[in-house]
């Protein structure tokens, strides 16, 4: 399980960053008014939920036609991993608040793809312990929650730079696309009852 909790720190990483960073970075950055930073974070998250469901949709489907958990979850969550991290990718050299925010936008809607997949991974490794396993995996999201938001403030303070902090979540999520590839869903947890096939495989052959 450590690469899952490994690879869901990273989302948890940018979710974090996003819910506690954001509306200060609007304001820092642009000197944005009350309203406009409220305005500016409610489409971002708003975008980041909408991706929050299509990814979940997206991994049910790889599953349904290939019936290949892997490819289903994996391929999934990386394209997730890599959609958000190019898209923050502009922001670096971006000056009008606009642009910065479909970038934004953009990312949170590819990093909120990660998450459908992610929760469904700890059902198909170990589907008679998913609530233990879904426990670990949150865990990783949980200390990104305490770190996260304690480093983009601690960055931002030390350089001024509001930015900064969106270049260590493209990091993260490099190490985050990584990692993925070290999960392995198709492979279930086994003790001495009889193995069960994995959720996912399992409401496939159902069809």
């Amino acid at each position: 399980m450590w690469p899952v909790t490994l690879t869901y720190f990273c989302y948890g990483w940018c979710l974090w960053l996003y819910l506690s960073f954001l509306l200060i970075f609007f304001k820092d950055k642009f000197s944005l008014s009350t309203n406009e930073t409220a305005l500016f974070a409610t489409i971002v998250y708003t975008i980041g939920a909408i991706g929050n469901t299509i990814g979940g949709i997206v991994s049910d489907r790889i599953l349904h036609k290939t019936s290949n958990v892997r490819k289903a979850r994996v391929g999934a969550a990386v394209f997730g991993f890599v959609g958000a991290l190019i898209s923050l990718m502009p922001i670096l050299q971006l000056s009008d608040k606009v642009m910065v925010a479909v970038c934004l936008s953009a990312g949170f809607f590819f990093a909120e793809m990660v998450i459908g997949p992610m929760w469904a991974i700890p059902m198909d490794i170990a589907p008679k312990y998913s609530g233990t396993a879904s426990g670990l995996m949150n865990s990783g999201s949980a200390l990104a929650a305490i770190l996260s938001p304690v480093v983009a403030g601690m960055v931002t303070d030390a350089t001024g730079d509001p930015q900064l902090p969106f270049v260590i979540a493209i990091g993260v999520l490099m190490v985050g696309a990584v990692s993925a590839f070290l999960m392995h869903p198709e492979r279930q947890f086994t003790d001495d009852a009889p193995a069960a096939p994995p959720i996912g495989a399992a409401a496939t052959a159902a069809r």
